[in-house]
């Protein structure tokens, strides 16, 4: 019997690396290189190489749950879907459409995103939606926006990276992450060029720089600012660059010279003189990016850090320009599409405002609604979380596992079983899923087509590649028959192909603009970059009225005249603000949410692991990755070990004001001796967000995961 392969993308991180796959005979699939797709040219990590190991029915969810007698019991689809339709509604009957909550995940393609937020709002009525996205990159989003008028992970492709004279990486460890992604780096350096990692850990990937920046955890943006103070006084800004293509650089400027290098010495812990090193690889070359990740990003002042690295690229002449720019690495695989089509608590498709009138007209005309009767925003991720049980009191949650992913993790779980109902669809019964009243099992990504927007902001075309199990339908299902049992019969249709040319009428126009995109398209180019309007300057002048064009059946047709090729790179022209210039943020340093005293004298900060994914609930399934990453642990420097007398693998507790966790010690020299590390990858007694702080940023309602106040006891056996 003749099998056939089915190019396709990876189900994790943000690269969305390209794979075939292929059933096999006796049963299952297997994952095979793809060599075209130029992220990952045939790459994979053990994540990707795994990831079949999830399909087995022996570890996923295979038919509905239904809470009977305080356990989750097997139902059928349809006793499962009236109950939950009766719960939303009788809930929205008696406390209003607010007491319904939605919450969404950075996992989910384009097309589902699109669709829940569209439920949320048009079938609910409730503003109260938000996703797991927030906890991802909202501060660099905030801080792009603030800038340059858009945001986009990364404003040119992941190919620029070599050829750029030197980046600047902060606070991310990719060679664990993302390991593929590590080639561009090396590559960089084979041409000549050089890597700066900033990093509390000598990580994997700072194992690969040419300069290692280790600041105390919470003060990059006083790193990035004294960086900035040592580019004016050494007379190093762009002055063209500033005064043809920018605005507010006086006050930035003013900002930064208040944090002179001893200053900042003191604050971070970076000496003057790599300060000074730092400075000259970044600016003697001809050009340069900055990458930021979760580092700076999930602080309390994450937007304000982001802004200062970007201060220090347009200062220096570094955006907008071939071979330079600020970009994010965006972490979840749809991370940045998940965003931008409307699950989040303040947006609508295309990465239109939900206070924006025009935004709201063009919107509601697509949906066939009175744009007077779309809610406003409502509360961000966590903030949301913390309102259930209380002003929220269902739930509808979609590929997320807050128990785990969530900060102040355990006041979450307490909140999530404080609800009078809570509904769960997820491929696998997660930690989350346990607490559930009715848990849906939903397909996964070989068995569904789908779109997703990876970090370079490259939309692709999952596909399908083989059948769910019988007991098991897909997000768009679910969210079609709540629909039709809630009133609303028409709109939300259960073929993707169909969603996505929804998306991209309900996008036209706006800043993420996918109108020009199909999966024709994205199945012959191996993907589009947006913004991609159906015609060039089709938008009409409101940029709020653009009519999508039907796209030419003929390739000929197209490459003649009405297909917009999208966009690899951003703002070279101009940035996407009215007067064409980037803007600068003044800021200035500011202590973390919560710094360490005499009862907690030392700070954690958190992360991931090569083998495991974000809050775990797949990869820990896999067997292969759990024998290279079974649990959490306390990673400290050798000095605070032996103040402890703790020695490799003796049990530690780690407490912070929120609560305690403990994990085996794994005793390291590549930590800060005022610093101990926790991957949050793990549940249950070693769960490393049961002691993160909830502290959010002002703008982007980012939660502090990466720095809190702790101290660590040795567990002395019973």
């Amino acid at each position: 019997m003749e099998t056939t392969s089915t190019p396709t993308h990876c189900p994790y991180c943000a690269l969305q690396c390209g794979m075939n796959i292929t059933p096999l005979p006796q049963g299952g699939v297997e994952v095979t290189e793809r060599a075209d797709f130029p992220v990952n040219r045939g790459a994979l990590c053990g994540k990707g190489r795994t990831a079949p190991a999830v399909l087995s029915s022996a570890v996923r969810l295979t038919s509905p749950l239904v809470r009977s007698g305080g356990r989750l019991v097997p139902a059928s689809w349809e006793a499962a879907l009236d109950l939950i339709a009766e719960r939303l509604g009788t809930a929205r009957e008696r406390y209003g459409p607010d007491a319904l909550g939605v919450f969404g995940g950075g996992g989910l393609t384009n097309e589902k995103a699109y669709t829940l937020g569209k439920f949320a709002r048009v079938v609910l009525g409730t503003s109260q939606i938000d996703y797991n996205g927030r906890f991802c990159m909202s501060s660099a989003a905030a801080a792009g926006t603030k800038a340059f008028g858009l945001d986009r992970g990364l404003p040119f492709p992941l190919e620029d990276i070599p050829k750029t004279g030197c980046v600047i990486l902060v606070g991310s460890n990719l060679a664990e992450t993302m390991p593929p992604s590590l080639r561009f780096f090396s590559e960089l350096r084979e041409n000549g060029g050089t890597l700066i990692v900033v990093d509390p850990r000598r990580t994997r990937t700072a194992e690969h720089a040419d300069l290692h920046l280790a600041p105390r955890p919470g003060t990059d943006l006083a790193l990035a600012l004294g960086l900035l103070h040592l580019v004016v006084a050494e007379g190093r800004t762009d002055e063209a660059y500033i005064q043809e293509r920018t605005s507010g650089w006086a006050e930035a400027r003013a900002a930064a010279m208040a944090h002179w290098p001893e200053y900042v010495e003191r604050i971070t812990g970076v000496s003057v003189p790599q300060l000074r090193e730092a400075v000259r690889l970044f600016c003697e070359p001809e050009s340069a990016m900055v990458l930021t990740a979760r580092g700076p990003e999930q602080q309390a002042k994450g937007t304000d850090t982001v802004g200062a690295w970007i201060n220090l690229c347009l200062a220096t002449g570094r955006a907008g320009r071939p071979l330079s720019g600020y970009g994010c690495l965006t972490g979840q695989g749809n991370g940045q599409g998940g965003r931008e089509h409307g699950q989040k608590a303040d947006q609508l498709p295309g990465y239109r405002k939900l206070d924006d009138p025009a935004a709201r007209r063009h919107v509601a005309g697509v949906w066939g609604v009175d744009p007077d009767s779309l809610p406003g925003p409502g509360r961000s991720a966590y903030e949301l979380l913390d309102a259930l049980g209380t002003d929220i009191r269902t739930l509808l949650l979609m590929g997320s596992n807050p128990v785990v992913s969530a900060p102040r993790a355990a006041h979450v779980e307490e909140r999530l079983r404080s609800l009078d109902f809570l509904a769960v669809a997820d491929v696998v019964l997660s930690e989350t899923a346990e607490l559930a009243d009715v848990v849906l099992p939903v397909a996964q990504w070989a068995e569904e087509t789908g779109t997703t927007t990876s970090l370079e902001g490259r939309v692709l075309l999952r596909r399908q590649a083989i059948a769910p199990p019988p007991e098991v339908r897909s997000d768009l299902h679910v969210l079609h028959e709540l629909a039709a049992r809630l009133g609303v019969e028409k709109g939300f249709p259960t073929d993707p192909e169909e969603v996505f040319e929804e998306l991209r009428r309900a996008s036209a126009g706006g800043p993420a603009d996918y109108s020009g995109i199909s999966y024709r398209r994205l199945a012959e180019e191996n993907g589009v970059f947006w913004p991609c309007p159906s015609v060039p300057d089709a938008a009409a002048e409101d940029g709020e009225d653009a009519v999508l064009d039907v796209l030419p059946d003929d390739p000929a047709q197209d490459a003649e005249t009405s297909v917009h090729p999208g966009t690899p790179r951003l703002f070279l022209d101009r940035f996407a603000t009215a007067d064409g210039r980037a803007r600068f943020v003044p800021v200035t340093h500011r202590a973390s949410a919560e710094e360490p005293d005499a009862e907690y004298p030392l700070l954690l900060t958190t992360g991931r692991v090569v083998s495991q994914y974000q809050s775990g609930a797949q990869t820990r399934r896999v067997a292969e990755l759990n024998a290279a990453a079974p649990g959490p642990f306390v990673e400290l420097h050798p000095r605070l070990a032996a103040r402890l007398g703790a020695a490799e693998g003796d049990p530690l507790a780690v407490v912070s004001r929120r609560g305690r966790a403990v994990a085996p010690a794994r005793i390291t020299t590549a930590i800060r001796p005022d610093t101990v590390f926790m991957p949050f990858h793990w549940p249950g007694e070693g769960r490393a967000n049961t002691l993160t702080n909830p502290a959010l940023d002002p703008t982007s309602r980012m939660p502090e995961f990466k720095t809190c106040a702790v101290r660590v006891e040795a567990v002395r056996p019973a």
